[in-house]
C-alpha cells in the first residue's frame, strides 16, 4: 500500500482529473443502481394495477438515469485517459532524470536491458492498471455496497441466502491472487531477459554476421523467447482460475435465491417484482466481485512493476556535489595522494593500490601498461565518475570531492576507450562539447582532430547525418571525431583513452603534433603504442594497479624493465613488419 500512495503522488496536476473520475464512477454507480428498483415498482405496482400512467413515469425515470450514467461514463472516460497516460509520463521523466544523475557504480546495478524495461514495459504496465482498472476499482466497492443495502432493504432473508456465498469467493480469490503474485515479479524479469538478447543482437548484427552466428543467435533467442512464454503461460493459467470461481459461485447463487424466492411467492411472502429486482441486485452484487478480482490481479501485477520502478527511483545517488561546492578549477594540475580504488566495498583486491602521482598544470602525460592494469580506472577517478576508495584525488590544488560535479567534469574531457557517438549530423555531435560553437569552430577542432581529411568526402559535410551510432563512419573517424568534440569543450584536462588505435600512425603522429600547441591544456594519453606517448613530459607505467615506474622516455628505458620489454616487442614487431 505505501507503495501504492507513492505511485499516487507522481500524478502531480493530472490528480484532479483522477478525482473527477472516480466521482463520475460513484454517480453512474449511483445512477444504475437505482433503475432494479422503478423496475420491481413497475412489476408489482404498475402491472398489477394496470396503471399504463405509472409504468410510463417510471419507465420515464428508468430512462432518464440510464442516460446519466451514460454521460457520467463518457466524462468518466476522458479523465481516467488524461491521469493514466500523465502518471505514466511523469514516472518515465521521473526514471530518466533519476538515471541521469547516476555515478557509474549505479549503472553498474542494473542491466542496461533491464532499465529500457522500467522504463517502457513496466510504466506500461501501471499505465494500463489505471486505465482499465480505475473505473471497476471505484465502481466495485461501490456497487457492492449499494447493491448489499438494496438487496437488504427488498428482502433481508434471500440477502442472507446470498451472504452464504459470498465469503467463498473471497477465499478462492484470495488464494488465487496469492499464488499469482511472486509470478508477475519473474514475468518481468524473463521480459528483461529478452530485451537483453535483443539488444545484444542488434548491436552486435555486424560481428554476427561476419562470424555466420545467426543461427546460434536464433537458437538463444528462441530458448529466451519460449523460456517468457511457458512463464506467461503459468502466470495467465492461475490469474485466469478467478472467473470460473466466480461464475459458478453466481449461478450457484442466483440458483439458490431463485428456489427460495419461489418458495417465498408460492406462500405469498414475496412478490414477483421484488424476485425480479432483487435478482437484478444478485447480479449487479456479483458482477461488482468480479470487477473486485480484476482489479486485484491488475494491482498484483502492477505491484510487481511499480517495485521495480522504485528500485531505480530509490537507488542512492552516491556521487552527489557537497554543500557550498567550488564552481571554478584553477588549473589543470593533478594530485594523486596514496589513493586506492576498489568496485565494490565487498571485494577481496583493491583496482589499484597506493598510487601517489603529481602532473603539473599544462603537462603531457603517458600512461602504459598491460591489459586490467587499472589504466582506464585511474583516469576514471580525474572527473570523480568514480570516488577513491583511500586516498584522495586533487584538480587545480582540490580535492575533486569539494567541487560541483558539473563544473569538474566541464573542466575535463574525455576521449573514451569506447567511442560513442548519437544520431544525428556530424555538427550535432561535435556541439555536446559546446552547444554554442560556431561552424568556424566546429571546423577549427576538425583540422586538430584531422577530420578535416574526411570530412570534405562526406555527403553535406557536417550536416551528413551519422545514422544511430555512427555506423556510418569507420572506427578511427569515429575516433577523430570523438577527439574533435573533447576539444571542443576547451576543458582545463583532456584524457585520450587509448583514443587513436583505430588510426594509421601518420595521423596518429599529425593528432599528437597538433595536441602538443595546446600548452595551458593537461593531458593524460593512455596508450597501447609507446610511440603514442615517448613525446611526454612523464610516461607512467603500471603494473597490477600499482605505479611500476615514472619518467621520461629515455629515463624508463634505462631503469624499467617493463618499460623497456614493452618498447623492445614493439620495435621488433615494426623491424619484422618493415622486412616483409
Amino acid at each position: 500500500m505505501h507503495e501504492l500512495r507513492r505511485i499516487v503522488s507522481y500524478l502531480g496536476q493530472y490528480r484532479r482529473d483522477a478525482v473527477l473520475g472516480m466521482l463520475l464512477v460513484v454517480i453512474e454507480s449511483a445512477f444504475e443502481m437505482v433503475i432494479p428498483i422503478l423496475m420491481a415498482d413497475i412489476i408489482d405496482i404498475g402491472v398489477t394495477n394496470r396503471d399504463l400512467d405509472y409504468i410510463a413515469g417510471q419507465g420515464l425515470l428508468m430512462g432518464a438515469c440510464a442516460l446519466a450514467a451514460l454521460i457520467t461514463g463518457l466524462l468518466y472516460a476522458r479523465f481516467a485517459a488524461r491521469a493514466a497516460y500523465g502518471l505514466g509520463a511523469h514516472l518515465r521523466a521521473a526514471e530518466y532524470q533519476k538515471v541521469q544523475g547516476f555515478s557509474f557504480a549505479n549503472l553498474d546495478h542494473f542491466e542496461t536491458s533491464s532499465l529500457v524495461t522500467r522504463m517502457t514495459t513496466d510504466v506500461t504496465v501501471i499505465q494500463n492498471a489505471l486505465n482499465a482498472g480505475f473505473r471497476p476499482m471505484v465502481r466495485g466497492p461501490v456497487m457492492l455496497i449499494i447493491g448489499f443495502a438494496f438487496a437488504f432493504y427488498l428482502n433481508a432473508e434471500l440477502a442472507l441466502v446470498f451472504c452464504g456465498v459470498v465469503p467463498v469467493m473471497a477465499v478462492a480469490i484470495y488464494l488465487i491472487v496469492k499464488h499469482v503474485s511472486p509470478l508477475y515479479g519473474v514475468l518481468q524479469a524473463t521480459v528483461d531477459k529478452l530485451n537483453d538478447v535483443v539488444q545484444e543482437m542488434l548491436t552486435a548484427v555486424r560481428a554476427v554476421k561476419a562470424y555466420v552466428r545467426g543461427d546460434f543467435e536464433c537458437e538463444e533467442f528462441r530458448r529466451v523467447n519460449e523460456g517468457l512464454a511457458a512463464t506467461s503461460e503459468q502466470t495467465f493459467r492461475l490469474a485466469v482460475l478467478n472467473m470460473p470461481v466466480l461464475y459458478v459461485s453466481m449461478y450457484t447463487a442466483t440458483t439458490l435465491i431463485m428456489w427460495f424466492g419461489g418458495q417465498m411467492i408460492l406462500g405469498g411472502a414475496l412478490q414477483v417484482g421484488e424476485l425480479t429486482g432483487f435478482l437484478s441486485y444478485v447480479m449487479q452484487i456479483l458482477n461488482s466481485l468480479i470487477m473486485i478480482s480484476n482489479v486485484f490481479l491488475l494491482l498484483t501485477r502492477s505491484l510487481a512493476s511499480v517495485h521495480r520502478i522504485f528500485e531505480v527511483l530509490d537507488e542512492p545517488i552516491d556521487l552527489t556535489s557537497p554543500d557550498h561546492a567550488i564552481m571554478h578549477v584553477a588549473d589543470g594540475s593533478i594530485v594523486f595522494d596514496d589513493v586506492s580504488f576498489k568496485y565494490r566495498a565487498d571485494a577481496e583486491k583493491n583496482v589499484l593500490e597506493h598510487i601517489s602521482l603529481a602532473i603539473p598544470a599544462g603537462s603531457t602525460i603517458g600512461i602504459l601498461g598491460g591489459t586490467g592494469s587499472g589504466k582506464t580506472t585511474l583516469v576514471q577517478l580525474i572527473p570523480r565518475l568514480y570516488d577513491a576508495t583511500a586516498g584522495r584525488v586533487c584538480v587545480g590544488g582540490v580535492d575533486v570531492r569539494a567541487y560541483d560535479l558539473a563544473a569538474l567534469r566541464d573542466a575535463v574531457a574525455i576521449v573514451l576507450q569506447k567511442n560513442v557517438l548519437f544520431s544525428g549530423t556530424v555538427r550535432d555531435n561535435l556541439r555536446w562539447g559546446d552547444a554554442k560553437a560556431s561552424d568556424e569552430e566546429l571546423l577549427a577542432a576538425c583540422r586538430q582532430a584531422r577530420v578535416d581529411e574526411f570530412l570534405d568526402r562526406l555527403p553535406g559535410g557536417l550536416d551528413y547525418d551519422l545514422g544511430q551510432g555512427g555506423v556510418n563512419v569507420s572506427g578511427g573517424q569515429k575516433q577523430r571525431l570523438c577527439i574533435a568534440r573533447a576539444l571542443l569543450k576547451h576543458p582545463k584536462i583532456i584524457i585520450f583513452d587509448d583514443s587513436t588505435s583505430a588510426v594509421d600512425m601518420t595521423t596518429d603522429a599529425q593528432i599528437r603534433a597538433a595536441l602538443a600547441e595546446l600548452t595551458d591544456v593537461t593531458k593524460i594519453i593512455i596508450a597501447q603504442r609507446v610511440n603514442s606517448v615517448e613525446g611526454a613530459d612523464m610516461i607512467v607505467v603500471l603494473d597490477d594497479g600499482r605505479i611500476s615506474a615514472a619518467g621520461t622516455h629515455e629515463e624508463l628505458l634505462a631503469t624499467s624493465e617493463i618499460y623497456r620489454e614493452i618498447y623492445t616487442s614493439q620495435q621488433y614487431g615494426a623491424d619484422k613488419g618493415g622486412e616483409r
